[in-house]
């Protein structure tokens, strides 16, 4: 069963992405379009505050009436976040997230932020694991 730290050296995009926080939220609706994902870890210097979706985006600038020029990260932020730890296995993010209701889940190594996993992520090794799985298990049957 691959590790949070497996998963994310297996992903396209291994460096962190991520904004500052007096960054404009325009800023990082460019950094989501031209990387085509879903939430940007937000980091003052080495330190991570915050994390900031679409889904903060869609609730907290556009239903709120707010400018994507003039707002800043750290106004529409999630700043309460649920972290993994680099070994925990994908079932335990995965589980994590479905029981939080979060799509992202920032992936730690003590204090340092070594990547951000998807919903999307876990599933896709969910089902790589499940089909080798079958494999194994056909294969037993089979002797």
């Amino acid at each position: 069963m691959k590790t949070a730290a497996q998963m994310i050296a297996d992903k396209k995009h291994k460096e962190v992405i991520s904004i500052a926080p007096n960054r404009p939220v325009i800023d990082a609706l460019i950094i989501l379009a031209e990387y085509k994902i879903g939430a940007l870890v937000v980091m003052d210097k080495d330190k991570m505050v915050g994390i900031f979706s679409e889904r903060d985006y869609a609730r907290e600038v556009v239903l709120k009436g707010k400018s994507s020029k003039v707002t800043t990260i750290e106004e529409v932020m999630t700043k309460n976040v649920l972290v993994g730890n680099g070994k925990d296995t994908f079932e335990k993010a995965m589980t994590v997230m479905t029981e939080n209701h979060i799509r992202h889940l920032p992936i730690m190594d003590g204090h340092n932020v070594i990547g951000m996993l998807s919903l999307g992520d876990v599933a896709k090794e969910m089902i790589a694991y499940q089909r080798n799985l079958i494999k194994e298990l056909e294969g037993y049957v089979k002797q």
